[in-house]
């Protein structure tokens, strides 16, 4: 069973020939990312637009079963690219490792591929799964405004910047994307596995489970970009470093972002309003994510 699934997930032909290509990768090009952002966003705020319009109360639409299953195949979708990107980059280091400097480890080659590498192969196979994957989580976001008649800035930024910078990892071969994902695919299984329990009408955690979740990402990602920073500087040179200091900076501005409602929200809290801001009330009901 074991060498199935490793066969399937990282020793498959299609996966090991894999080439990132304008011409021959559905959505690889700028114009359909700008085009598909476009519509995100412009979708989003016309659904909201028409059902506050529509619906002055603001009373939740129900969804019946569909959250639900869209959270079911977010958990198959998240754990899968864990896994094939998991199986894939060890099966990268056993065969490249015999040319690598006697000093580079594995966990270095995590963070900083060597310059000229390019988007082809098992783990740029996965990275671009992960990138389609991000069109199918923008369903959340119509669920959300169903659901609770409200879109923040944050939400529609964050969903369009990550968008954003997985393009960016496979347009420049960016270092430090297997990490990254292999992070973010974890928490992500958690987080929607968490929406699906509560979704069937399971009890809920007493403690904000989704924030926890994207404060413990968010933190394992500042120490991966000062690692990357590190080798940079240390190893002669990391590959894609130019879109890493563009996806440095987006990161740092959803973390400020992240930490402005935190502390505005905490303050409220603790003058017993009992009120949430619209982002953190947003994440604290399992939509930040």
């Amino acid at each position: 069973m074991i060498a199935v699934v490793t066969y399937y997930l990282s020793q498959h032909p299609s996966i090991v020939a894999f080439r990132w290509s304008h011409t021959q990768s559905w959505g690889s090009t700028w114009s359909f990312l700008v085009t598909s952002i476009a519509l995100y966003l412009i979708i989003s705020s016309s659904i909201h637009l028409f059902l506050c319009l529509l619906f002055r109360r603001g009373r939740p639409v129900s969804l019946g079963p569909i959250p639900a299953l869209h959270s079911l195949s977010m958990i198959v979708v998240s754990a899968v690219i864990f896994t094939g990107i998991f199986l894939s980059a060890a099966a990268e280091i056993k065969e490249t490792r015999w040319f690598w400097r006697r000093s580079k480890t594995p966990f270095q080659w995590l963070l900083c591929f060597p310059l000229g590498t390019r988007p082809s192969g098992r783990v740029f196979f996965w990275s671009y799964i992960f990138y389609l994957s991000r069109f199918l989580h923008m369903f959340r976001t119509i669920f959300s405004i169903f659901r609770t008649r409200k879109l923040t800035f944050f939400h529609l930024f964050n969903n369009s910047i990550l968008t954003v910078m997985s393009f960016l990892w496979l347009e420049f071969s960016q270092s430090f994307q297997v990490l990254a994902i292999l992070f973010t695919t974890l928490v992500y299984a958690a987080v929607y596995g968490y929406r699906f329990w509560t979704a069937i009408g399971l009890r809920s955690a007493c403690f904000p489970f989704v924030l926890n979740c994207q404060i413990l990402l968010l933190g394992c990602n500042v120490v991966c970009h000062v690692g990357v920073l590190m080798l940079h500087f240390m190893k002669g040179g990391c590959n894609g470093i130019g879109a890493w200091v563009l996806n440095s900076v987006l990161n740092g501005f959803i973390l400020l972002l992240f930490l402005k409602f935190y502390v505005q929200n905490r303050r409220k809290n603790g003058n017993g309003n009992g009120k949430q801001t619209p982002v953190i009330g947003e994440i604290h009901k399992d939509k930040g994510l």
